[in-house]
């Protein structure tokens, strides 16, 4: 019997080609973090349990993790998100740290959940994270960077929208405005983080599932989906304009500088964690009409492990869902293989030609060497297939002269250069 070449069903080989668009992605992330003034920060892969047992969810414990029993019968988890990670970092030195605090990582999460578009098993994923802010500008912050990433990516606001929400004004509307018991206003808010999944008509079947007969009595459905179709705040009822919730949301809106920000009650984010201003941005695009990425304040995460708890706000970005914009908007980049030049040899001259090599790379380009001493037509055949460019041909005579011939594959031209034309030639070209 012969063994698959597939991977792991929900994951992903890449080859040199996907690596390097994952690297393109990477660098992108980690310069726009750091022009914010974020820090690099990572943690184990694997953790006990027990700190996702505690606030994550039990959706996402006892449904979507690989978790096991270790040699030391310990019970452990293959990390399904980086949050309660970095909120054990941050409170394992919480008085030696300085406030704000900001960190960003970009972590391999495992999920176990039916791979779908947009959705893998294993992914990586952008946290940025900033601690010790109380006021909503943490949560500017955030999402100015998260449009500043989308710009660096070549996308304008036209391609994306950022909608907003508050945890705690969800709370109040489910709680005070419709009064609902707590088993009915947890149910009802799970369901209001499905809403975009479903079609009108099996939201409101499980709508009614979710209450009770009082409730239904008291026109709660109708109440509710008036709530949920406001496209922006001044469409709330009266009685939840005063709170302070509703407050921090029209702060933030009034701060955010931005065209495509919108209220939109319906957004929650699974995670039981959140307490404060949540948000997400959706692709715009018909045909990957669906949330990318989001985030939102969660001030009682690191209190959890025994310190005193400390204002925080984060997000999340999958790179599965960012290429998936890219592509669906024409933004992915023709990218360069790393090496630079493609050395046939004419003969049996390695030993000859390391000198001229190792001269080569102290210049600064990227040499691979064909060892197979083929034909030099199989070697050049062999350049254009990995992609490359740039070849040069080294025999007796070519030592001998220090002039080397030079071709490019794309043009198909020819040149017989020396060492110092060769670099300014490749180099101009990778510039």
């Amino acid at each position: 019997m012969s063994l698959s070449t597939k991977p792991y069903k929900g994951a992903r080989d890449f080859y040199p080609e996907d690596k390097r668009l994952q690297k393109f992605i990477f660098k992108v992330w980690r310069q726009v973090a750091e022009s914010y003034g974020y820090e690099e920060y990572d943690a184990p892969i694997i953790e006990p349990l027990e700190i996702y047992l505690a606030k994550t969810g039990s959706e996402i414990v006892d449904e979507q993790t690989y978790n096991f029993i270790d040699r030391g019968k310990r019970q452990v988890v293959i990390r399904p998100e980086m949050t309660p990670s970095v909120s054990r970092m941050v409170a394992a030195k919480r008085q030696e740290l300085a406030y704000p605090l900001r960190l960003y990582s970009i972590p391999n999460l495992w999920r176990y959940e039916r791979p779908q578009r947009g959705r893998l098993r294993e992914h990586w994923q952008l946290n940025v994270d900033i601690f010790g802010v109380k006021s909503i500008y943490a949560e500017v912050e955030l999402i100015n960077l998260t449009d500043a990433i989308f710009k660096a990516f070549g996308a304008n606001s036209t391609m994306y929208e950022i909608k907003v929400n508050h945890r705690g004004l969800i709370n109040e509307i489910l709680k005070n405005y419709l009064q609902l018991s707590q088993n009915s206003a947890y149910n009802v808010a799970k369901l209001i983080d499905r809403k975009a999944k479903l079609d009108k008509a099996d939201f409101l079947d499980q709508l009614d599932q979710s209450l009770l007969d009082s409730e239904k009595a008291n026109k709660v459905p109708e109440k509710l989906l008036s709530i949920l179709d406001s496209k922006s705040l001044s469409d709330l009822p009266p009685a939840l304009t005063k709170s302070d919730n509703f407050k921090q949301l029209k702060d933030l809106l009034s701060n955010l500088e931005l065209d495509n920000v919108k209220y939109d009650p319906s957004i929650m984010r699974g995670f039981d964690y959140y307490s404060g201003i949540v948000f997400e941005v959706f692709d715009k695009s018909e045909n990957n009409n669906r949330s990318m990425m989001g985030g939102g304040r969660y001030d009682g995460l690191v209190g959890l492990f025994g310190v005193e708890p400390i204002s925080t706000v984060g997000f999340g970005w999958g790179d599965v869902t960012l290429v998936n914009f890219l592509k669906e908007h024409a933004l992915l980049p023709q990218l360069k293989p790393e090496t630079d030049i493609y050395v046939c040899l004419a003969g049996d001259i390695y030993t000859k030609a390391k000198d001229m090599i190792s001269a080569l790379r102290r210049e600064g380009l990227n040499l691979a060497i064909d060892l197979t001493n083929r034909k030099l037509g199989d070697q050049i055949k062999s350049a254009d297939k990995k992609g490359l460019n740039y070849v040069i041909i080294i025999g007796e005579d070519e030592l001998k002269s220090a002039h080397f011939k030079l071709k490019t594959l794309k043009n198909k031209q020819e040149l017989n250069v020396n060492l110092k034309e060769l670099v300014n030639i490749v180099k101009h070209d990778s510039h």
